[in-house]
């Protein structure tokens, strides 16, 4: 099993990650979960999503305090709560950022960094990466396929919305196989 958490701030979507890679991990055959914990925070406060991934049923039901992925929508929350608290040994963190993935001095782990930033103002005109950050997702770990994740998408938005987010999908997937 692969339990993965998802680091963002209210508004840029890390609920809605984590939902559409338990969907996409649905459609390539395999068991998931996917919740969030948060409160009554407002808009651009910390809050945490979770996903796990099997090959097999899921019985767990508590949060996840030892993940084995990390995902962190805004490198900002390294100021702020410990984002790294719990990542197992050998662990991947995957950071939307603009700076090296050794800045982080993250050492007990694979750190990944993709400008999801930049890539989500050039197509959705928005700083709103959970999906480029998906496609990320796929490319640094292979859990998931990225047209897993363009079908999920298309599943959960409509029109151009669903459009943009596959583009944006595609386009991070694409960075990151070249980075990888």
């Amino acid at each position: 099993m692969k339990e993965i958490r998802f680091h963002g701030r209210g508004g840029q979507g890390a609920v809605t990650a984590a939902t559409l890679l338990s969907v996409a991990a649905f459609h390539d055959g395999k068991f998931t979960q996917s919740f969030p914990r948060f409160g009554v925070e407002r808009r651009g406060a910390p809050v945490e999503a979770f996903t796990r991934l099997s090959d097999s049923f899921i019985q767990r039901r508590s949060a996840i305090y030892e993940p084995d992925i990390l995902v962190v929508l805004d490198s900002t929350l390294f100021d702020v709560v410990d984002v790294t608290g719990g990542l197992k040994d050998g662990g991947m963190v995957i950071i939307n950022t603009e700076k090296s993935p050794d800045s982080f001095g993250i050492e007990n782990a694979t750190v990944h960094a993709v400008d999801a930033t930049s890539l989500a103002f050039e197509i959705l005109k928005r700083d709103i990466v959970n999906t480029a950050m998906l496609g990320a997702f796929a490319a640094f770990t292979g859990e998931v396929k990225a047209d897993s994740i363009s079908e999920a998408i298309k599943e959960h938005f409509s029109g151009t919305i669903a459009e943009k987010n596959v583009e944006l999908v595609e386009k991070t997937y694409q960075q990151a196989l070249d980075k990888k």
